[in-house]
């Protein structure tokens, strides 16, 4: 029997948790890599196809997204990813390399449809004079997850273990998974039969297909992507090699590089709401584009950092790449739900995050790439930089 339909706050302190709890698919592993390695014989440096096969994972459901709402609803779509990425996680315990291939695959397929999802059940209950307020907020979640992981994993493998440390990630988004079940009658109402609307495996390959081709029929929502594709690669590659990084260039013990990484996702959890609020003044464009020019000299700072500079000068260049290669995400969604025709917004977001699921496949591994192939980090923070200046070019030329 349908319910009451919740707040918008309590849509957003839901979505917060399943975003926080999303992150442990990236962060849990390459975190933790460098007291895995002893064990596992996998290096630290590898951490970046870590990351990729996180996104391929997502680039298998997330196109999905948009019919599957349909069919299950917005909270059990939820309620499923979470399921899946505390799976995914937990299989990471097992430390065999094929575990760790396995865990993250599966950890990936169940954040595929995480921000779409998210952003389907919000667009209906966001004023559009705060669209890039409430969706900032909204992603807020996932720089408070990576500081969460980025903080908490380090601190437990060091009193229990690297092991009880993945458990105790996993933990958390089968914790979220049950704790919004009382949102789905309010939330998933309307949903299709499951005869309706060409269902089958058939009708949800050809309504992704769908959704996909939204990026050749609007161009606005393609400079979008192609911005958010090159912001993607510093975000992610600055949050997967940050820690190794630091320990392995740099001389930082192992939990004091996790809490700068927490302490630049903290900043990347005040950039997200500060720039939306600038954003909802002054306009998504111009705001993008200094994001984009911020996360940039941060990064020129990380790839010429060595041993010799203060740690200060190193943590504060990882504080505004979080402010800007973090912040950014939730004027980006918020831009894509005003893009997207009506009633597809879930639809446009999946569209959208199917090429950046592309471009992550081979951004952190040619990361990793460029490590084991000039014995240092600095090319591969160079390629931030550049993808970054490419992303905010693109964007300086979409229409207001």
């Amino acid at each position: 029997m349908p319910g009451p339909s919740p707040s918008l706050w309590t849509i957003m302190i839901a979505l917060l948790a399943a975003h926080l709890a999303g992150m442990g698919a990236f962060l849990t592993v390459p975190v933790l890599a460098p007291a895995m390695a002893g064990e596992t014989g996998v290096p630290a440096s590898l951490a970046g196809f870590h990351t990729a096969l996180v996104y391929l994972g997502a680039l298998f459901s997330g196109p999905f997204t948009g019919p599957l709402i349909r069919r299950w609803g917005g909270v059990r779509m939820l309620q499923v990813c979470m399921l899946a990425v505390g799976v995914g996680i937990a299989i990471a315990a097992l430390g065999h390399p094929v575990a760790l291939v396995v865990s993250a695959l599966v950890a990936g397929l169940g954040h595929g449809p995480l921000t779409p999802g998210g952003s389907h059940l919000i667009a209906a209950h966001t004023p559009p004079r705060r669209r890039a307020l409430v969706f900032s907020l909204k992603q807020a979640g996932v720089p408070l997850g990576a500081m969460v992981v980025a903080a908490l994993a380090p601190a437990i493998a060091l009193l229990a273990g690297w092991r009880a440390s993945i458990l105790c990630m996993a933990a958390i988004a089968f914790v979220v998974a049950v704790a919004i079940q009382p949102l789905r009658a309010g939330l998933d109402q309307g949903r299709e039969a499951p005869g309706d609307g060409g269902a089958g495996f058939g009708g949800l390959l050809r309504e992704s297909a769908a959704s996909v081709a939204m990026l050749r029929q609007d161009r606005a929502l393609a400079r979008l992507t192609a911005m958010s594709c090159g912001y993607g690669v510093a975000q992610f590659c600055f949050s997967t090699f940050f820690v190794a990084y630091q320990v392995a260039s740099l001389a930082v013990p192992l939990a004091q590089a996790g809490l700068h990484l927490a302490l630049a996702q903290a900043a990347g959890v005040v950039g997200r709401i500060g720039w939306a609020l600038l954003a909802d003044r002054w306009g998504a464009r111009i705001v993008l584009v200094a994001c984009g020019l911020g996360a940039g000299i941060a990064g020129g700072v990380l790839a010429f950092a060595d041993a010799g500079w203060p740690i200060l000068v190193v943590t504060l260049a990882g504080v505004v790449m979080g402010a800007t290669a973090i912040g950014w995400n939730g004027i980006m969604l918020a831009e894509a739900a005003r893009l997207a025709p009506q009633g597809q917004v879930g639809a446009a977001t999946s569209a959208l995050s199917f090429a950046f699921a592309i471009t992550m496949l081979v951004a952190p591994p040619a990361f990793s790439l460029l490590i084991a192939g000039t014995g240092g980090y600095q090319a591969g923070f160079l390629m931030c930089v550049a993808a970054v200046l490419a992303g905010a070019w693109a964007i300086s030329g979409a229409r207001r």
